[in-house]
């Protein structure tokens, strides 16, 4: 590979190319991706792995997602620009930039204040304004703001999350990592006009488990 190959722009365009090649076709999810720096977001150790197609460790235990995986739920998510999204979840920050700049508004909840801290800077420094932080427990989800129009999950929950679920709108939908075990489903869930749920299954993934609390500091 010659170093013309190995810039980040070229490392970009390539990633853009395998999540196209791999079925993420909405134009402004690939535009959101594209103009979010996944290097800002990623441990320092690990900058030269920014743009693969991989998860990365951060800090607290906890990882960013593959690219293909935040555009496989975000793109699942059938967001609108009107939309507010619940995300439960905030880890580095990455995925929350990606909804902010398709929705109205993101709430999204982080059990470690550090993680929700450091993500906080970095979403100032990229001029996002529509993100409102909570420092808490997500298994409760944030019922003053519900109801969401959409709800994203990006922990593994081990059952069918009720409490979340009750905060999504009429027509609403929540995609989830569900199961116990290092595989889980990746579930969409939308609310019916007769309050019921339809579930599809969107394939296998791996996430950390969602844990019940907040943490000690990472």
């Amino acid at each position: 590979m010659s170093e013309e190959d190995d810039v980040p722009e070229t490392r970009l365009h390539r990633l853009l190319n395998s999540l196209k090649a791999q079925g993420i076709s909405e134009p402004r999810l690939l535009h959101a991706m594209e103009y979010t720096p996944r290097d800002l977001f990623v441990p320092e150790l690990f900058l030269d792995r920014s743009w693969e197609d991989s998860a990365i460790p951060i800090a607290a235990g906890q990882t960013i997602s593959q690219p293909y995986i935040v555009a496989l739920m975000t793109q699942s998510l059938k967001l609108e620009a009107r939309h507010r999204v619940l995300e439960i979840g905030t880890g580095s920050g990455y995925q929350t930039a990606i909804l902010s700049r398709l929705c109205r508004y993101v709430y999204t909840i982080e059990r470690y204040r550090s993680l929700m801290l450091e993500a906080e800077i970095r979403h100032k420094r990229l001029m996002l304004e529509n993100i409102i932080y909570r420092f808490g427990d997500g298994w409760d989800g944030w019922p003053e703001q519900a109801p969401f129009d959409r709800i994203l999950v990006t922990a593994a929950l081990p059952d069918e999350p009720h409490p979340l679920l009750s905060q999504l709108k009429i027509n609403g939908v929540m995609v989830a990592p569900q199961g116990r075990g290092s595989v889980q489903q990746l579930l969409r869930y939308t609310r019916t006009k007769d309050d019921h749920f339809e579930v599809e299954d969107l394939g296998e993934v791996r996430f950390v488990p969602l844990l019940e609390g907040v943490a000690k500091d990472a």
